[in-house]
C-alpha cells in the first residue's frame, strides 16, 4: 500500500465543504441504512483506502447478537466491495451512472470481531478491471488488526436512469 496520502486524492479536499457523505453519495448508488463508506481516505492506479465507523445505531446491530452485537461478516465484505466500488469511481475508471453487482467471493476469512463504535479501515487492491467486470481483494482492519479479508467478482451492469456517465 501507498504509505503517502495525497491531498490531490482526499475526498474532504475535493470537496471544500468537507461533507464526505456528500462525495460518497456521488461515488455509490448506496444510501442509509446500507452505505457503508464514510471516506475514501486515499487511492492510486491499483490500491484504494476507505474508512467507515459502524456506530451503534446500525440496523443490524438490533439483532445480530442483541446482547453482543458484532458486525455481520457479510457486511463487512459488503464494506469492502462498497469501498472499492467508490475508490474505482474516484479514479475516474467508470461514469458515475455504471452499476457494479457482485458476482462471486472468494477467499473470505474473519479474523476480528467489528464491535459498535469501531472503525473500519478497508485497503482494497484492484486485480483486474475491465469495461465489464472489476476483481478485486481487500483487507478490513480494525486499528492494526485484520478484521476480514477476501476477493471478490463484480459485474458492471447498465447505468443508473438520469445519473451522468
Amino acid at each position: 500500500m501507498n504509505d503517502t496520502i495525497n491531498a490531490s486524492n482526499s475526498v474532504n479536499d475535493a470537496d471544500n465543504t468537507g461533507n464526505a457523505d456528500a462525495e460518497i453519495e456521488k461515488l455509490l448508488p448506496h444510501r442509509a441504512p446500507f452505505l457503508f463508506v464514510d471516506e475514501i481516505v486515499s487511492f492510486s492506479g491499483e490500491t484504494i483506502t476507505a474508512r467507515h465507523v459502524f456506530t451503534e445505531k446500525e440496523f443490524f446491530f438490533a439483532g445480530h447478537f442483541p446482547q453482543y452485537p458484532v458486525v455481520p461478516g457479510v457486511i463487512l465484505v459488503e464494506t469492502m466491495a462498497q469501498s472499492g466500488g467508490a475508490g474505482l469511481r474516484k479514479q475516474g475508471k467508470f461514469g458515475g451512472g455504471a452499476l457494479f453487482f457482485l458476482a462471486s467471493i472468494d477467499k473470505v476469512k474473519f479474523r476480528r470481531q467489528v464491535r459498535p463504535g469501531e472503525e473500519v479501515r478497508s485497503e482494497i487492491t484492484n486485480l483486474r478491471v475491465s469495461a465489464k467486470m472489476i476483481k478485486q481483494a481487500g483487507k478490513a482492519y480494525v486499528g492494526k488488526e485484520l478484521a476480514a479479508e477476501a476477493e471478490w467478482l463484480c459485474l458492471v451492469g447498465p447505468t443508473r436512469e438520469g445519473a451522468a456517465t
